[in-house]
């Protein structure tokens, strides 16, 4: 796990929006710091530098815990790549 950065609030949406000084991949699993998981990376926006991170919160995931504790540190597993699925041409027939 690496350190994603800190957690600043909960959007309207329900949404977990943090800063960060790294780009995370989308999808990636993201923990709180007692190590338990709290969400998914949805969207990365904002500078380069230091973005912001919308976080897809999970239904067990403490909402109110995490309200209480912005400013935690959260971190960030790899997230699993998908292999691209390879295309099949039709094979043409001679006439």
């Amino acid at each position: 796990m690496k350190f994603l950065g800190n957690s600043l609030h909960i959007a309207n949406s329900g949404k977990l929006i943090a800063r960060s000084d790294k780009t995370p991949s989308p999808g990636a699993i993201v923990f709180d710091s007692n190590k338990n998981k709290i969400g998914k990376v949805g969207y990365v926006f904002g500078p380069t530098k230091r973005p912001y991170i919308s976080i897809r919160l999970f239904k067990s995931a403490n909402r109110k815990r995490i309200e209480e504790n912005c400013g935690e540190k959260l971190f960030v597993s790899k997230a699993k790549s998908k292999k691209p699925r390879k295309r099949r041409m039709k094979a043409r027939h001679k006439k």
